[in-house]
């Protein structure tokens, strides 16, 4: 597919290395959303697990808000 850039109001194709560039920032991007995606999901695991250790403990829902802040 050729990519097209704008250039003083001119359109013009990108080279061959620019467009090796932007297939290779696309392909980090796409590494990047993912990374975030599995670290959000991450972080909520490890939450969720806490809060059933507290639970396993004794602490009901109310006292885990309490200490949580929620």
């Amino acid at each position: 597919m050729t990519r097209y850039k704008i250039i003083d109001g001119k359109r013009k194709k990108f080279t061959k290395a620019e467009e090796t560039a932007r297939d290779q920032e696309e392909q980090q991007a796409k590494i990047d959303i993912q990374n975030h995606i599995e670290q959000k999901e991450t972080k909520k695991a490890k939450k969720e697990s806490g809060k059933q250790k507290l639970k396993d403990l004794g602490l009901d829902d109310d006292e885990i808000k309490a200490l949580l802040g929620e």
